[in-house]
């Protein structure tokens, strides 16, 4: 659990704790007691960075409902991700919506439909392996850990490209796993290669009642098709596109058994037998050169100060700003 040793009571979307977790992979602790008191392992929420940021998707990596803090990991690789890293504790990230998405574990009763995963049908005490991929392990450790509380028999397979970009390896260890198993492409740590090779080994030996996998959708792809070929039915967390998390604009639809689906209210998690993986890839890739060339703008006009519209680069006065007008402090424009 996180310690907040200051005298004074947070303020709402404060930053508590900013943690460097590798090159470029940032983990920030964020007090939001009215989120923290709902979210569970597998749902996401959406943010904004600055007033005029665009709305970004990201999942819970770890919550306390008593402290009230929430806590997410991302990867520097875009504008907005580059706007985050710019923020220190005691800063204020704009705005936070959620929990958004149906939870991996649902309530016992609670009606899922038949698009979603079946983990559901499960009885406790089942073994379930976990596999996350690359920055997916920020979403892998809270399933995992659910699963661990209902009594399931839960291995886990972390991947990663080296030692170096590894996750929240300490936080799975703690937990009370049948066994967790490191993989990296380049041998730094634990076995090399991917994460296909052991979770074949674990399908195989028919004692993996179902597999529950997330990270980027290349590696979901041939992972569930490692786990369905040995006869082990699977779950994916997929990550399409997608805008305002509440299933009104369409962006995160998916092709669920041919039949269109809205990732943020009817996932994010499907059976990995019915996604069309082509489609969800294909999808993701729309936007990439409008990505990178929205970041080199940024850049440059971080660097020239051209950007008259928004205060993104002076981040310390947008937020002291706009909290200050959210108190009644500031000057009314309305």
């Amino acid at each position: 659990m996180l310690t907040y040793t200051s005298n004074r009571t947070p303020q709402m979307n404060e930053i508590l704790l900013k943690r460097q977790l590798s090159d470029g992979i940032i983990e920030f602790t964020v007090y939001e007691p009215r989120i923290a008191a709902k979210c569970q392992a597998g749902q996401f929420f959406m943010l904004r960075a600055c007033p005029h940021g665009e709305r970004v998707p990201f999942t819970f990596s770890d919550w306390s409902r008593e402290e009230g803090w929430i806590r997410f990991i991302f990867m520097v690789v875009g504008k907005t991700t580059s706007m985050l890293a710019q923020l220190e504790a005691g800063e204020y990230i704009q705005d936070l919506a959620g929990p958004l998405g149906r939870p991996t574990l649902r309530s016992h009763g609670a009606r899922r439909p038949s698009w979603g995963n079946d983990l559901e049908g499960l009885n406790p005490g089942g073994s379930i392996v976990v596999v996350g991929g690359g920055v997916g392990t920020a979403v892998a450790y809270p399933v995992a850990r659910a699963l661990c509380e209902e009594g399931y028999k839960v291995q886990v397979i972390i991947g990663a490209r080296s030692k170096d970009l590894l996750i929240l390896e300490d936080e799975l260890q703690e937990l009370p796993l049948e066994q967790l198993l490191i993989v990296t492409d380049d041998g730094s740590v634990g076995e090399k290669g991917l994460v296909t090779a052991p979770l074949k080994r674990l399908c195989e030996t028919r004692t993996v009642a179902h597999a529950m996998i997330v990270g980027p959708a290349i590696m979901m792809k041939f992972a569930s098709a490692t786990a369905l070929e040995a006869g082990v039915p699977a779950t994916v967390s997929l990550n399409p596109l997608m805008i305002d998390g509440t299933g009104m604009c369409g962006a995160c639809r998916v092709s669920i058994d041919g039949q269109t689906r809205f990732a943020c209210v009817d996932g994010p998690d499907f059976s990995a037998a019915s996604v069309d993986w082509g489609e969800l890839m294909s999808r993701q890739r729309s936007y990439v050169d409008d990505e990178r060339l929205s970041h080199a703008r940024w850049l440059q006009e971080r660097e020239e100060r051209l950007h008259v519209d928004c205060n993104c680069f002076d981040h310390k006065s947008i937020w002291r700003n706009d909290r200050a007008q959210r108190r009644g402090e500031g000057s009314n424009n309305g």
